[in-house]
Parts: C-alpha cells; sequence; structure tokens
C-alpha cells in the first residue's frame, strides 16, 4: 500500500503554505496529520476550523479539553504511533 507524503513546511509555498501558517497560529504547531492536509488545502481550511473548534472547550463539544487529550494519545498509543 502506497502513503500520502508529508510536505515540510519551509519548503511549501501559496495556499498550502498559508494552512500551515494558519495551523501554527490555531494549535500552537503544525502536527504530522497537518502536514498532510497540505496536499489539499482548500479542503484542509475547513478542516482545520472544524478541528480546533471541537479540540478546545465551549467549541461546540460536551467533553472537557484533558478528556479529549486523553482519547488522542490513548488512539495513538493503540495504533502505536511513535511520538
Amino acid at each position: 500500500m502506497s502513503r500520502v507524503a508529508i510536505l515540510d513546511p519551509r519548503a511549501a509555498s501559496g495556499e498550502a503554505a498559508s494552512f500551515f501558517e494558519a495551523t501554527a497560529r490555531f494549535r500552537g504547531r503544525v502536527p504530522n496529520s497537518s502536514l498532510v492536509w497540505g496536499h489539499v488545502p482548500h479542503v484542509a481550511k475547513f478542516q482545520l476550523l472544524a478541528g480546533v473548534g471541537l479540540q478546545r472547550e465551549g467549541g461546540g463539544g460536551v467533553l472537557s479539553c484533558r478528556l479529549k487529550e486523553m482519547a488522542v494519545l490513548k488512539t495513538s498509543h493503540a495504533n502505536r504511533c511513535a511520538y
């Protein structure tokens, strides 16, 4: 199975570069998932806003940020992510 290449945000240009900048502003960093979303920046911008809204307190979700982060870490651990 082939995989989608991870983009380098320092080498990105155009829409992908602006998406990476917005991701860093909203999330404080550019996570690996966003490095793949950079291939389709016009779609990624919508995902960024939805994801940030759901991950923060009061963004439409009912779970606390602590519980959301615990779910993310547990999922990463279950999937044997290296980070």
